[in-house]
């Protein structure tokens, strides 16, 4: 029985054209302390599916359960890292993670909080600006703090919604080797968003695939083969690195190609 399982899973908006179907009869098993990405073309559903995951918005049809209980809404079980950090901008680093960590261990200690808030901002080597303010900080430093407070939580599964997509490329390069890390000494199970197919080749374990939408589905579960610890220098020569980056990367241009044409004739 895998961990997170999704079922059926549509969901529908209403918009003033009408019914809007974003994400349609979509299936998905995902074992426990494993590595998912979800890749596809802009627009066909990720971050809906992710936020349906999350128990943010509800499914208009299906099911999903993790850990064999139904998702019926937010939940501790599960730590989100948004995009745009999502940083109480009146809180500190560490205040930040405080709030989170009060808030969903009310009955802890405030010297035990304080620890485990020690502990994670020491993880994402933000030790020494735990009193700085978001405005104080880059955009990479950002989400090293929302990668703390999502962990610090302790949740059993974590989901990214393009953590890194608005960090410069050297920025994003050392978080994703940080995420690797941290992973590797974690091993919750994990799903990410991304469109950055090399970042999904070296985080996941298998890369999911959605079609574009309207009513996008999965339409394929790549595998990634290659072993752990691993390192951007010995992937990028790798034969089957280049080959499966290539296959990622035709399906991503089809999909993309296909929705140009389609906005050509209307």
């Amino acid at each position: 029985m895998a961990e997170l399982e999704l079922r059926n899973v549509t969901k529908v908006f209403e918009t003033r054209n009408g019914p809007f179907v974003a994400i349609e009869d979509i299936d998905l098993d995902v074992e426990a302390n494993t590595f998912v990405s979800i890749v596809g073309p802009s627009g066909c559903g990720k971050t809906t599916l992710l936020r349906i995951i999350a128990g943010l918005v509800d499914a208009s049809a299906g099911s999903l359960s993790f850990e064999g209980r139904p998702i019926t809404g937010p939940g501790p079980d599960r730590g989100v890292i948004f995009q745009n950090y999502a940083l109480l901008p009146w809180l500190t680093v560490a205040g930040n993670l405080m709030f989170a960590l009060e808030t969903v261990f009310p009955k802890r200690s405030r010297a035990e909080l304080q620890q485990v808030c020690e502990r994670y901002i020491d993880l994402v080597n933000l030790k020494g600006s735990e009193d700085r303010l978001p405005r104080e900080l880059s955009g990479g430093m950002k989400q090293r703090v929302g990668i703390a407070r999502a962990l610090a939580i302790e949740p059993r599964l974590l989901l990214m919604d393009e953590p890194l997509g608005a960090l410069d490329a050297l920025t994003r390069t050392y978080l994703q080797e940080e995420i690797e890390k941290i992973w590797e000494a974690s091993r919750l199970t994990a799903v990410l968003i991304t469109h950055d197919i090399e970042e999904a080749l070296l985080l996941s374990d298998v890369v999911v695939l959605m079609s574009r939408g309207p009513a996008a589905r999965i339409t394929k579960l790549i595998p990634v083969p290659f072993k752990r610890p691993r390192s951007r220098e010995a992937l990028t020569g790798d034969p089957e690195f280049v080959r499966l980056k290539a296959s990622l990367l035709t399906h991503l241009t089809q999909e993309t190609r296909a929705i140009e044409e389609a906005r050509n004739r209307t």
